[in-house]
C-alpha cells in the first residue's frame, strides 16, 4: 500500500459516451457539452468500429439477441446505425476542441484505428473485447504517438502479462494506462473488486505510465474508493437518459450522478495529505481549550 500514499494528483474522470448518442451527432454534441458545462467534466470518449470487420456474416446477418435494444433488423445493421463516420468523428473532435474537452475514442479494430490515429487524438482506448489482438496492440504501439489505454475486463492474467510485455518490447510502456475492468452491464459492487487496483499497481505501476478504473456499477460511491486505491483515472459510461433504448445506459451514469463523480473525486483529492504540521491551525484554540495537560507525559 505504500504507492497508494504517495502524493496523489487529481484524477482524471473520463466521460464514456459509447454509442449511447443513438447514432445523432447532435446528441452526441449535447454529450459533450452537458459533459463540461454542467458535469465540469473534460475529457470524454466515443467508440469507432468497423463492423464488416468486426462480425462475422452470421452475426452480422441475425436478429439483435435483445430486440428492444436494437437500433435495426439485424444485429449488423445495428451497429451500423450506432457508427459514426470518419469525418464525423473530426466534427466531433473539433467541437470537443471549442468547448475545452479532451476527445477520444475507443478503437475495436485495425481499420478504425487506422482512421482514428489521423485525427491525432491525445489518447485512444483499447477495449476488453480487443485487448488480446496482437496486431492491433501492435500497430497502435508503432503508428499511434500518444498515451495508450487498455481495458482488462474478461482478461486472465496471462494475456495481461502478454499484454504488458508488448508495450515493453516496442519501448511504449510509459505511455500504457492499464484499466482495472469488469465487464458487465451493470455490475454488482461485490463484481467490482477494487483490489485489482492495487494489485495492477503493485505489479506495473511503476513502469506504466499509469493505473485507472473503468466502472460499471451502479450509483457512485465505488468510484471514490477506486481513486483512494490509485487509480489516477477513472472512466464512467455516461448516458443522457437511463432509459433510453440500448445495451450500455443501464450501466451508465446521467448528468447529475457525473456531475457528483467529478466533484466528490476532487474533494476526496483535497483530503489527500498528511498533516503539514504536528498541530493544525484549526487545532489550535481546540487545544487551547479542551486537552488534558500532564505535568509530566513521560512520567
Amino acid at each position: 500500500m505504500k504507492r497508494v500514499m504517495e502524493k496523489r494528483t487529481l484524477p482524471t474522470l473520463i466521460a464514456e459516451v459509447g454509442c449511447n448518442h443513438k447514432g445523432d451527432i447532435e446528441i452526441a454534441k449535447e454529450f459533450i457539452t452537458t459533459a463540461v458545462n454542467f458535469c465540469g467534466v473534460h475529457h470524454i470518449k466515443f467508440q469507432k468500429r468497423n463492423n464488416k470487420t468486426l462480425l462475422p456474416d452470421s452475426q452480422y446477418n441475425t436478429p439483435h439477441p435483445v430486440p428492444q435494444n436494437s437500433y435495426g433488423a439485424t444485429y449488423g445493421e445495428h451497429r451500423e446505425n450506432l457508427e459514426f463516420s470518419l469525418d464525423q468523428h473530426r466534427e466531433l473532435k473539433a467541437f470537443c476542441g471549442q468547448h475545452g474537452v479532451t476527445y477520444s475514442t475507443s478503437v475495436w479494430d485495425i481499420p478504425s484505428l487506422e482512421e482514428i490515429i489521423s485525427l491525432n487524438p491525445d489518447y485512444i482506448k483499447i477495449p476488453s473485447a480487443t485487448n488480446t489482438h496482437i496486431e492491433l496492440l501492435r500497430l497502435a504501439c508503432e503508428e499511434f504517438p500518444g498515451q495508450i489505454h487498455v481495458s482488462l475486463g474478461m482478461t486472465t492474467h496471462l494475456e495481461e502479462t502478454q499484454i504488458v510485455t508488448l508495450f515493453h518490447d516496442t519501448g511504449r510502456i510509459k505511455d500504457l494506462v492499464l484499466f482495472a475492468c469488469t465487464s458487465g452491464y451493470p455490475i454488482e459492487p461485490t463484481e467490482a473488486c477494487l483490489f485489482e487496483i492495487t494489485r495492477l499497481k503493485e505489479g506495473y505501476g511503476d513502469d506504466v505510465s499509469a493505473i485507472g478504473y473503468s466502472g460499471h456499477h451502479n450509483g457512485i460511491a465505488l468510484d471514490i474508493a477506486a481513486f483512494t486505491l490509485g487509480a489516477d483515472y477513472i472512466e464512467r459510461h455516461f448516458t443522457l437518459d437511463r432509459t433510453w433504448k440500448g445495451t450500455d445506459h443501464a450501466a451508465s451514469l446521467e448528468p447529475d450522478g457525473l456531475r457528483r463523480v467529478q466533484r466528490d473525486l476532487i474533494t476526496c483529492f483535497s483530503a489527500l495529505s498528511k498533516k503539514p504540521a504536528e498541530i493544525l491551525a484549526i487545532e489550535e484554540p481546540q487545544r487551547a481549550k479542551l486537552k488534558w495537560r500532564s505535568p509530566d507525559l513521560s512520567s
